[in-house]
């Protein structure tokens, strides 16, 4: 049964795609905003595709203290953050951030998904606006896609705040 488990995360990760990434990392010090397009995948084939935009603040811990060090994920799931439980209790490495995302209600459009990515890629890029993600996903994984984006851009960004930290002195 946990197996079975595993599997189901691991098939709904790999469903969400992260069709247009930003070249930031995370801020060292302080709250860093990822705002971002998420594209919504119709549930049949009679319906159409959905928009949803928003924004993932995250936010590291003011004053450390002693107790579970486990991320928080704000406004991603109806019910408990399963996801980052199950990556959690799989031995996946979170940082001890704040994950909070909020985002407006979803827009319905009338066209089909790579149509709609294609044209809210191509406006983006128009604007030069250069610090919106694109993200597609399933409509049901709609928060598995955001915290798959968020913990990405944690992992990602580990390298480069570590060397901010020694830069400054606060590491050996």
């Amino acid at each position: 049964m946990h197996d079975d488990r595993v599997t189901r995360f691991r098939e709904q990760w790999d469903a969400v795609r992260i069709v247009r990434n930003v070249p930031y990392t995370l801020f060292t010090f302080g709250d860093t905003d990822l705002p971002y397009a998420l594209v919504l995948e119709p549930d049949d084939d009679s319906a159409d595709a959905g928009l949803v935009r928003g924004q993932i603040t995250i936010s590291r811990p003011k004053i450390i203290t002693p107790g579970p060090d486990r991320p928080e994920f704000d406004g991603f799931f109806d019910e408990d953050d399963a996801a980052a439980t199950l990556m959690m209790a799989r031995g996946v490495k979170i940082p001890r951030l704040r994950f909070a995302n909020t985002s407006r209600d979803e827009e319905p459009v009338g066209s089909d998904v790579e149509t709609l990515l294609a044209r809210v890629v191509d406006r983006l890029e128009d604007e030069d606006e250069d610090r919106v993600a694109v993200l597609s996903a399933p409509r049901p994984l709609a928060g598995t896609a955001l915290v798959r984006y968020a913990v990405e851009k944690a992992i990602e960004s580990t390298p480069g705040n570590i060397g901010d930290l020694r830069d400054r002195g606060l590491l050996p």
